[in-house]
C-alpha cells in the first residue's frame, strides 16, 4: 500500500518515524509537503498534483498539518477526500479541532469534563468575566496560539484585568479559563488511536512554569491512565471527529478536565516517555480501516 506522509519537513521526529513504521510493515511512502502541492477543481476529475506531476497510487494519508497552516492544509486533505484516498484525521475534523472555542463547546455539549471557560468580544465587562472563571489566578489563552505560545497566567484580578485590556486593545480572540490549582503544575498527554488509548505521560512544567509543554522545559514520563481519564480522553476525541488526537488534561478534584485535543500530536514525547511504538500503533490503524468508507464520513454536526 502506498501511504503519503503530509508534512512540510521530512526531517521532523514525527515524520521520520510514520515513515519508518510504515515501511517496517511493507509500505511504499513518501512525504508530501502540502504547501507545495496544488489542484484545479474540474466536474468528475478530482487530481492533486505536486512537484509537476500527478500523485497517484495513494490509498492513505497521514496528515501532519502546522496550525498556523490549517487553511490550505486542510484544503489538501479535503481533495485526497474527495478523490476516495483514506485519511487517518478527516480535514472537517482537524479544522474542528483547530478551533479552540468550538471544541470547547463540542465537549461542554456532550458533558465532558474543561475547564470553566468564557469568552467575549467586548471589554465592557471584564469584572465580571473574571468572577465567572472563579476569579483570579487565571489563564488567558489566545485562540490562535499553540505549544503553550499565548498562553498567560494572571495571578491577581488587577493582572488579569491589565491583561484582557491589552488584549481587548489588540482585538485578540480570547478564552480566559479557571486556574486549576491542584494540578500544580502538570498535565496528562493522552495519545488516542481509534477508539482506545494507546499510550499516556504526565507532563510536569519547568521550576516557575505553570505551563508543562515539552517545548518550554517540561519533563514527560508514562503514566496509567485511570478507567475515567481513558473514557475522557476517547470520548473527547470521538467528540471532534478524530481518529488520531492528542488529548490534553489536567487532574483536578472533580476528574480530568480537558484542555485541548491536538489533531497532528508529536510523536518524540510520547514515545520517548513510554517507550512504545506509536508510530506503528497509527500504521496499524490505517491498514485496519483503509478500506472502511465508513470511517470517511464526518458525522459531527457542528
Amino acid at each position: 500500500m502506498k501511504i503519503a506522509v503530509l508534512s512540510r519537513n521530512g526531517n521532523l521526529y514525527s515524520t521520520r518515524r510514520l515513515v519508518e513504521a510504515s515501511k517496517e510493515r511493507g509500505h511504499e511512502v513518501e512525504v508530501v509537503d502540502y504547501l507545495k502541492c496544488y489542484f484545479v477543481i474540474e466536474k468528475g476529475h478530482p487530481e492533486i498534483h505536486y512537484h509537476g506531476s500527478r500523485l497517484s497510487d495513494i490509498k492513505a494519508i497521514i496528515p501532519r498539518i502546522g496550525a498556523s497552516h490549517t487553511f490550505y492544509g486542510t484544503a489538501v486533505v479535503r481533495q485526497f477526500e474527495i478523490m476516495n484516498i483514506f485519511s487517518a484525521n478527516e480535514s472537517q475534523a482537524i479544522t474542528r479541532s483547530r478551533d479552540k472555542l468550538r471544541s470547547m463547546q463540542l465537549l461542554s455539549r456532550e458533558r465532558i469534563g474543561i475547564p470553566i471557560t468564557a469568552f467575549a468580544s467586548s471589554p465592557s465587562d471584564i469584572s465580571h468575566l473574571i468572577e465567572e472563571v472563579g476569579g483570579a489566578p487565571l489563564v488567558v489563552k489566545l485562540l490562535q496560539g499553540t505549544q503553550g505560545i499565548g498562553v498567560v497566567l494572571a495571578e491577581t484580578k488587577k493582572a488579569a484585568e491589565s491583561v484582557l485590556e491589552a488584549f481587548y486593545g489588540l482585538d485578540a480572540n480570547m478564552l480566559i479559563q479557571e486556574f486549576v490549582s491542584e494540578a500544580k503544575g502538570a498535565d496528562i498527554r493522552a495519545f488516542v488511536v481509534g477508539d482506545k488509548v494507546v499510550g499516556a505521560m504526565k507532563r510536569q512544567g519547568a521550576k516557575d512554569e505553570f505551563r508543562s509543554n515539552i517545548h518550554r522545559g517540561g519533563t514527560a514520563n508514562a503514566i496509567k491512565l485511570s478507567k475515567e481519564e481513558h473514557e475522557t480522553a476517547v470520548k473527547a476525541a470521538r467528540v471532534l471527529g478524530l481518529n488520531i488526537a492528542g488529548v490534553d488534561m489536567l487532574q483536578s478534584k472533580r476528574g480530568p478536565l480537558i484542555m485541548e485535543v491536538n489533531s497532528s500530536p508529536g510523536l518524540e514525547g510520547i514515545e520517548v516517555a513510554t517507550n512504545i511504538d506509536i508510530a506503528g500503533k497509527i500504521v496499524e490503524f490505517i491498514e485496519k480501516n483503509v478500506g472502511n468508507r465508513e470511517m470517511i464520513r464526518d458525522r459531527i454536526n457542528v
